[in-house]
């Protein structure tokens, strides 16, 4: 059995976060989308209880992140082909810096999917971002590039939105989807590549269960990123790929187990939770639930999947675990409660209580007993994580959105197409 001060130890070692920075997608290494701040708005309008909104020069999709007072937001141009990254005052709102690259090879993605639509992620010293087939770049807190990785070009027909996180001395990144799908672990330093994964080829051949296009030419891929959890005596750094899920070694990359069941097209990313592991697919996907302990080896589907649900309700956005269940949305808006144990539902709601912009790429934003959900007409409902349904507020900005709601210093940060707003009294 652990003891208490080892307990602390692995809980340290898997937190990055600094009193109320959110520093990476998701805030954490386990990418819970949990925060331990309480007070946050739950009431607001465009006009009313917004402390400062500032325009940003192009739509983007990317989620900011925290550090102490900075606000740090990929952000493409899309007239100059110019991808970067952008640094703003929290108090203020004020730029304070943008640096970045200038990139006009063609790279593909989905008209609804601009480039630079992956977070950031920042340990307080520097700050990482990657741009696609632009490269990874590193800044100083203060905008100063400290260095850039070439991972090659990023091909997929819908584009990329895998956001990078740090680990101890790395970076590691899922560098796709597409043919050239990598995932590496480089040194948070200097760039260097300590390990590096290739990705197979998918055989999916007749599935039925995944999303057909104009042709009939199905999408394979995912655009997940990485969650990193302590699942018992060791770090596991877990991914859902077209198909089943995995677990990697941090460290060496060593492939430590996978789970099958999951369909060809994934976007959100793994839930753990009190040892279970939750992973969805996207568009008729697959749903299932994996109790890992700390010797998971090999194929686990068998000996380690507790449920399996076929063609289930799995969106874009990713969702949140609470007490015992996992509260996720459709991209069309419903959202749903299930036993994270059994996969059974508990209850099934539009959550904007009517259909206005009710569709919704975002993830779910968890605070206390509250969920935020954001949806793509700049809507926020905000409910309680309860196994019985119950709306608290729903609220309106006015502007689109495909971002989640970030928590900075008892407010909420909301990047849209036109605007970073800051919500909140002063």
């Amino acid at each position: 059995m652990k003891t208490p001060l080892v307990i602390l130890l692995s809980l340290n070692l898997l937190s990055h976060a600094h009193a109320e920075s959110w520093p990476a997608w998701r805030g954490d290494l386990a990418g819970s989308g949990t925060t331990a701040q309480k007070n946050l708005p739950t009431q607001w309008d465009k006009k009313s209880n917004i402390k400062w909104r500032v325009e940003l020069p192009n739509r983007g999709n990317s989620t900011p992140v925290t550090w102490e007072n900075k606000i740090f937001v990929t952000q493409v141009v899309e007239a100059d082909d110019f991808r970067s990254l952008m640094c703003f005052d929290l108090k203020t709102g004020e730029k304070l810096w943008q640096n970045g690259v200038t990139y006009s090879k063609k790279e593909s993605t989905h008209r609804t999917n601009p480039y630079c639509s992956a977070s950031p992620v920042t340990d307080g010293e520097r700050v990482i971002a990657t741009f696609g087939s632009a490269g990874v770049f590193c800044y100083d807190l203060n905008g100063k590039q400290l260095w850039k990785q070439d991972l090659g070009p990023q091909e997929h027909t819908w584009g990329n939105a895998s956001s990078p996180l740090i680990y101890k001395d790395l970076c590691v990144l899922y560098h796709g989807p597409g043919p050239h799908a990598r995932m590496v672990a480089m040194k948070k330093d200097s760039g260097d590549i300590v390990w590096d994964w290739k990705e197979p080829a998918w055989d999916c051949t007749g599935r039925t269960d995944g999303f057909k296009g104009k042709d009939n030419d199905g999408i394979i891929g995912s655009f997940s990123t990485p969650i990193l959890v302590n699942t018992g005596k060791r770090d596991e750094l877990i991914m859902t790929f077209p198909l089943e899920i995995r677990s990697f070694a941090p460290t060496s990359g060593e492939i430590l187990w996978t789970s099958k069941g999951l369909n060809p097209l994934v976007y959100t990313s793994p839930i753990y939770s009190d040892g279970i592991v939750v992973a969805m697919g996207g568009y008729y996907g697959n749903s299932m639930g994996i109790k890992v302990g700390s010797d998971e080896k090999g194929d686990i589907t068998e000996s380690s999947r507790l449920w399996h649900e076929v063609r289930s309700k799995g969106g874009i956005g990713t969702g949140v675990a609470h007490k015992g269940h996992i509260y996720f949305l459709t991209s069309g808006g419903i959202g749903s409660c299930i036993d994270m144990k059994t996969g059974k539902e508990m209850w099934e709601e539009r959550l904007s209580g009517g259909t206005r912009g009710s569709a919704s790429w975002s993830s779910f934003l968890l605070s206390g007993d509250r969920i935020y959900s954001v949806h793509q007409s700049g809507q926020v409902v905000v409910f309680k994580a309860s196994p019985e349904f119950q709306r608290l507020a729903v609220n309106e900005v006015g502007e689109q959105t495909n971002s989640s709601l970030v928590p900075a210093n008892g407010k909420l940060l909301l990047r849209t197409h036109e605007a970073l707003w800051c919500i909140g009294a002063n």
